[in-house]
Order: C-alpha cells, then structure tokens, then sequence
C-alpha cells in the first residue's frame, strides 16, 4: 500500500497516546501485516521498520515520478501563488506528477512548484543539503519538517538518493564501515555514541538532532563530544565513512 498523508505517524503500540516511532512521508510504500480495530501493524518497504498506524484509506497503484528537495515546499489549490494552501510536503516525499502548467507540476489533487522537485532518480552528494535542516525541532521518530531525530537525520539523505540506510543508530553503526583512526573528524564522516550520531560537516564542525537543545544544530566537533561526555557520560564509539555504502 501507499501512504497518500503528507505526513503519517507510525506508533510503538496500537493503543491512544503511545510513543511515535517513525513517519511515512508522502509516498512511502508499506505491507499491513495485521489487522487491528483501530489500527493496523505495518512494515515499511524501504528499512523493513515496523509500527502501528490509525486506520484510514490508501491508495494500492503509484509510479513515483518525482521527490521533494526542498524542507517543505508548498502547496497550491490551482497553479497560481494566490492559491496556496497552508499544507506542506516534506523533503523525500515521492509524488505522481500528472500534468505541468507553467511553474507548477500536479500530483493527485495539489499544485506544486517545479522548482520544489526533481526526477525520482536525481542523486545529490551525500549530506550536500544537510544544513537546510538547521533549527528544526528535534522529534524523537520524526523523519521531516516537523521534527527529526539523530538517526533519521542520516538516513533521509541515503533515502533520497534511493540507497537504504537502517533507521536506528544502533543498526547504522553496524551498517557503515569503520575508520581504523578514531579521532579523524572530516567532512561527511558519520560521529556515533551509544544511542546518537551526527554529521561532520568539516574537520571543526558537526550538525545532528540533539536532545538537549531541542533542535538540528550546528556546533564544534570538540566542543559537542566534551559536552556528551560530561552530560551523558558517553564516549564516542565509532567514526564511519558516509560514502561506505554508495
């Protein structure tokens, strides 16, 4: 089945008021593996990740054409700026263009911006847009505009590009290759501790989902260990190639 929600939970247990534990972004492929009355247990088809989602009506037929490349880009009712809707699409999301008129693209009942999407086999440099998540609040499950977590922070990067990538860190830790230098901090090396990871994005600086802060940010790389060290007590446990597995 399709997700046809912009954005759609997916719980640790089939009851109100439980944890999140992912999203499915427009166009996220799922299985329903069992029936609840309320609910319905799914396994992604992208990382095989299994949850709970409330009841409601997909779509069964889909051809992907495009994705999102921006953090969220807007919608419109008719392809014109003076209908636009206060929904948006998250980055990753893969729609069904349908038709273009002018700047604008269709996909199942909204208008959208060309300049919002690309080719569903466009690939980016790895991490390249990674900053455009900066001040987003930090979501434990969240994978979009909403909010995001450390881990999904990496693995949405490896989705665009139609690469997997395990949605938890302590399966990306053992997914990634290892450095043989522990301390070698350089652009798109992937920084793990137990139960977090970030993103180099030079031999000074990382950016991650941090807790702590509430939000995407960005800070010195020995700043941030001290800081881990000192409020967690952890230390960093490994330092991976972001390109090991493209």
């Amino acid at each position: 089945m399709i997700n046809n929600n912009l954005i759609l939970y997916v719980y640790e247990k089939n009851i109100l008021n439980s944890k999140l534990s992912t999203q499915l972004l427009y166009g996220d492929k799922f299985k329903i593996i069992k029936n609840y009355k309320n609910f319905y247990k799914i396994k992604t088809s992208y990382d095989k990740y299994t949850g709970y989602i409330r009841k409601k009506k997909f779509i069964f037929k889909f051809t992907p054409t495009h994705k999102i490349c921006s953090l969220k880009a807007n919608l419109y009712s008719k392809p014109n700026k003076k209908f636009l809707l206060r929904k948006k699409i998250s980055f990753c999301s893969h729609i069904q263009v349908s038709k273009t008129k002018s700047e604008y693209c269709y996909f199942e009942k909204f208008w959208i911006k060309k300049k919002d999407i690309v080719t569903i086999n466009k690939k980016i440099k790895i991490f390249k847009n990674i900053k455009m998540f900066k001040n987003v609040k930090y979501k434990w499950g969240g994978n979009s505009f909403e909010g995001i977590d450390c881990s999904a922070l990496v693995q949405i990067f490896y989705k665009f590009n139609n690469v997997f990538c395990p949605r938890d860190t302590v399966d990306q830790v053992k997914f990634f290759k290892k450095f043989s230098k522990i301390q070698l901090f350089k652009k798109n090396n992937i920084i793990f501790w137990k139960g977090h990871v970030a993103i180099c994005l030079s031999n000074n600086y990382l950016i991650h989902a941090y807790g702590p802060k509430k939000k995407v940010v960005i800070m010195k790389t020995k700043e941030t260990i001290r800081e881990i060290n000192k409020k967690s007590n952890l230390k960093i446990k490994s330092i991976k190639n972001a390109n090991s597995r493209l």
